[in-house]
C-alpha cells in the first residue's frame, strides 16, 4: 500500500443555516479544500460524497453528490455517494484513503455536507431516528414524542448505566460540555463559541435525564472536505506531509456484545499503524453526547475501564493536557451536520498536526486519532470507524 497524505482540508463554519443549500455549503467546503491543497479541482480523480439524512430533510434521496457538485469541475468524474449515518465522512474518508494506498488513483477527495435545519424540527427529528432498525424504531418512536430526540433517549440510558457502574458524576458531564465550549471559542468553525459553566449545564433544560440541553450535539448544516494525494503528489504541491498511517471501519457484532466496535476499530487502527494509545498526542471522538467523550477515553485504551473520569478531572484531555480531546469542540460545540462531522475532524486533527490550530494548539503534536461512530443496533453503535494521522 502507498503512503497517503492529507494535501488539502477545508470547511464551513457550522450552524443553522435555514435559507442555504447543501449545494452551497459542499462548494464552499470543496473551494477552501482546494485553495488549501494548491490543487485545481479538474485534477481529482475520484469523489466520496458522504450525506445521511438530508434526503429525508430535502426530499433529494439519491444522486446526492452529483446534485451537489453539478456547478463543479468534478462532474464527469467518479462520485461515488456515501451513507453510514453519523460516520458518513469517516467512511467517504476511508475509502478515498483506499483508493490513492492501493494506487488506483493519485488524487481523492472525501467531502461531506449535510442540510438538516427544518422549520419543523419533528422532521428533523424524524431523520434521526432513521439511524436504527426500522422494526425497533417503530417501537421506540410510539414511546418518543415527535418534537424529541430519539437518540437522546439512547444515549441517556447509556449514560444512566455509565455512572452507575463507574461513579462518574453529573458534575463530570458538565465539566465536559465546559471543556467542549472553551475549544470551539477558540475555533473558527463552531457552532456554539460563548463559554459557559458547570452550573450552566446542570440547571440547563433536561432532554433525556440526565443529560441536559448542552450534554446533547446539536442540529447542524455545514460542509468539510479533504483532498488525499499519493507521496509523489504530495512533494509536486509542496504540502504538509500529514501521512494517513491508519484507517479502519468495523461493524457492531450480530449478537451485540463486547467488545463494541469503538475499541475494535481502534485496536485494528493500533494494529494498522504500528501505535499504541499511548502515543496519541491529540484525538477527536464522536461525543454525540457528554457522556459518550468520557466512555470513549475507555474503549479506544486512553484510560481503564470505569476510570475515563479521572482523566478528564485531571485536566489530561483539556486544551494544555497530555491528550487534549475534541480540542475544536467535538459534536456538542462545534455541532454536527452528520456527514461532514468525520471529515471535520479530520480538518481539526490535520490542523493540529500542521501546528496550525493557535490558542488551541497541542504543543509538539506528532500523532493523532478521530473516532466516529454512526447508527445503533442492539447495544451498541451499528459502525465505527478511527482514523490514525502523523507527521
Amino acid at each position: 500500500m502507498r503512503k497517503v497524505i492529507v494535501a488539502g482540508i477545508g470547511q464551513t463554519a457550522f450552524g443553522k443555516f435555514l435559507y442555504r443549500n447543501m449545494r452551497s455549503l459542499a462548494e464552499e467546503a470543496l473551494r477552501h479544500a482546494a485553495q488549501d491543497a494548491g490543487i485545481d479541482t479538474s485534477r481529482i480523480d475520484v469523489v466520496y460524497f458522504a450525506n445521511a439524512l438530508s434526503g429525508l430533510i430535502t426530499g433529494q434521496e439519491t444522486i446526492r453528490g452529483q446534485v451537489a457538485l453539478r456547478n463543479t469541475p468534478l462532474m464527469g468524474k467518479p462520485i461515488v455517494n456515501i451513507d453510514n449515518a453519523c460516520a458518513s465522512g469517516s467512511s467517504a474518508f476511508n475509502l478515498a484513503w483506499l483508493a490513492v494506498a492501493s494506487g488506483q488513483v493519485d488524487v481523492a477527495l472525501a467531502i461531506g455536507a449535510e442540510k438538516l435545519t427544518h422549520e419543523d424540527k419533528a422532521v428533523t427529528f424524524g431523520a434521526f431516528a432513521s439511524g436504527v432498525d426500522v422494526e425497533e424504531r417503530n417501537r421506540m418512536m410510539h414511546e418518543t414524542p415527535g418534537t424529541h430526540s430519539l437518540f437522546m433517549d439512547i444515549y441517556a440510558a447509556r449514560t444512566r448505566k455509565y455512572m452507575a457502574a463507574s461513579g462518574a458524576t453529573a458534575e463530570d458531564l458538565a465539566a465536559v460540555c465546559v471543556k467542549s465550549r472553551h475549544g470551539a471559542s477558540l475555533s473558527p468553525w463552531a457552532q456554539f463559541r460563548d463559554g459557559i459553566s458547570v452550573t450552566e449545564v446542570l440547571n440547563a433544560r433536561v432532554i433525556s435525564a440526565p443529560l441536559t440541553l448542552p450534554m446533547c450535539s446539536p442540529i447542524a448544516d455545514g460542509a468539510a472536505a479533504a483532498i488525499l494525494v499519493s507521496e509523489e503528489v504530495a512533494k509536486s504541491l509542496g504540502c504538509a506531509n500529514v501521512v494517513v498511517r491508519a484507517s479502519k471501519i468495523v461493524t457492531a457484532n450480530q449478537d451485540g456484545t463486547d467488545p463494541v466496535c469503538a475499541a475494535r476499530a481502534g485496536q485494528q487502527a493500533y494494529e494498522q499503524a504500528g501505535l499504541g494509545p499511548e502515543d496519541i498526542h491529540v484525538a477527536e471522538v464522536h461525543d454525540a453526547s457528554a457522556a459518550a467523550e468520557i466512555i470513549l477515553y475507555e474503549r479506544l485504551g486512553f484510560a481503564e475501564p470505569n476510570r475515563g473520569a479521572e482523566l478528564l478531572r485531571q485536566g489530561v484531555t483539556s486544551i494544555g493536557g497530555r491528550l487534549p480531546v475534541n480540542p475544536g469542540g467535538g459534536l456538542l460545540s462545534r455541532g454536527h451536520p452528520v456527514g461532514a462531522t468525520g471529515i471535520a475532524q479530520i480538518i481539526e486533527l490535520t490542523t493540529q498536526l500542521r501546528g496550525n490550530a493557535g490558542r488551541r494548539q497541542r504543543k509538539g503534536a506528532k500523532v493523532a486519532l478521530a473516532e466516529c461512530s454512526g447508527g445503533e443496533i442492539g447495544a451498541d453503535s451499528a459502525l465505527a470507524a478511527v482514523t490514525i494521522l502523523a507527521v
